[in-house]
């Protein structure tokens, strides 16, 4: 176990712009405007895998020129796709790696609606450890695996479950900006800005997915409660939780995060969090005390929510798959 200083995230490259300032403007600028890549935007070919109970799961490929080439899978956030700014970014930096890049979608991510009555969640372990393994009976190949936001919380609860089995899978993990306390992510998601910008932006398209599935299965849940749902408490307490097998919104954030169980990872993995992130409250993040000696983590000052932009304006977002990506290359 490692806990860098705050500023450790420039030992790989990163210093937050003077341009760019506070956890917000860290947050919103790299995701809208800034560069992803250095040419044209990946092409991917996409591969639909049938799930277990009969539904599927697409997952976008980029593959590299030697078939036995090591692969990065990429875990995306809440909301998220193989076209999110960090996905382009990762996919960029594993081709120049000479690296095959994958992006399994979580249910409902992909462009078309899931089958099931179910759709994903921040602690989908589950889910992640059967992707993984599809991953590891197709391609045959060394693997490493980030995940984003959401994602990274969902990869780290599943290294967790699977302890010294998930060497099996994957070499080593990583996890960007994912929320490792979920209450205390919520609770900052939901006041202020946070619930004027990033709260409005995630209902505007859970909803309209959360009823058509619905539509799918009727009777599923409340249609005019999660109509009047303001907040990711409430829709999680009448979508997310019930549907995935939670009591409800505090259960399912207790049981889902990965925080308290960091310690009982068996396989490398790093944990970055920026301080001023406004989703994840740094007072929240883990300390060297709390995670085992498979775990690094990586907590700089700055970089707001999957940002780390670099650079002149516009700025560029490759700095944070050069840095996670090399070390988790480095553990190939």
């Amino acid at each position: 176990m490692s806990a860098l200083p705050s500023a450790s995230l420039s030992l790989h490259g990163h210093r937050a712009p003077r341009w760019l300032p506070g956890g917000n403007l860290q947050t919103i600028w790299p995701a809208l405007w800034s560069r992803r890549h250095a040419g044209q935007a990946p092409v991917y070919r996409r591969e639909r895998w049938t799930t277990p109970d009969g539904d599927f799961v697409d997952v976008d490929f980029q593959d590299a020129p030697d078939p036995a080439a090591p692969l990065l899978v990429l875990f995306h956030g809440l909301e998220g796709s193989s076209r999110s700014h960090y996905a382009e970014a990762f996919a960029a930096w594993a081709a120049a790696q000479g690296m095959h890049f994958a992006v399994p979608h979580f249910r409902g991510c992909s462009g078309e609606l899931n089958l099931a009555p179910r759709a994903y969640h921040s602690g989908d372990h589950e889910e992640v450890g059967w992707m993984l393994g599809q991953f590891a009976l197709r391609r045959r190949v060394p693997t490493v695996a980030v995940g984003v936001s959401l994602g990274g919380n969902a990869l780290l609860r599943w290294a967790e479950e699977a302890g010294a089995t998930a060497a099996a899978s994957v070499r080593a993990v990583a996890s960007v900006s994912a929320p490792l306390d979920l209450a205390a992510g919520g609770a900052a998601i939901g006041r202020g800005f946070n619930r004027l910008v990033y709260t409005r932006m995630f209902l505007a398209t859970m909803k309209p997915k959360a009823l058509a599935k619905l539509a799918q299965h009727p009777g599923l849940f409340d249609a005019d409660a999660l109509r009047a749902a303001r907040d990711l408490y409430a829709f999680d307490d009448v979508f997310t939780a019930p549907l995935h097998g939670f009591a409800g919104t505090r259960d399912y954030w207790s049981r889902a995060s990965a925080k308290p169980r960091l310690a009982d990872i068996r396989v490398p993995a790093l944990v970055v969090n920026a301080v001023n992130d406004p989703f994840v409250p740094g007072d929240s993040l883990p300390g060297p005390h709390e995670v085992g000696r498979h775990v690094t983590l990586w907590q700089p000052r700055h970089g707001g929510h999957v940002g780390f932009a670099l650079g002149l304006p516009p700025g560029h977002v490759t700095g944070l798959p050069s840095a996670v990506g090399g070390w988790l290359r480095d553990r190939l």
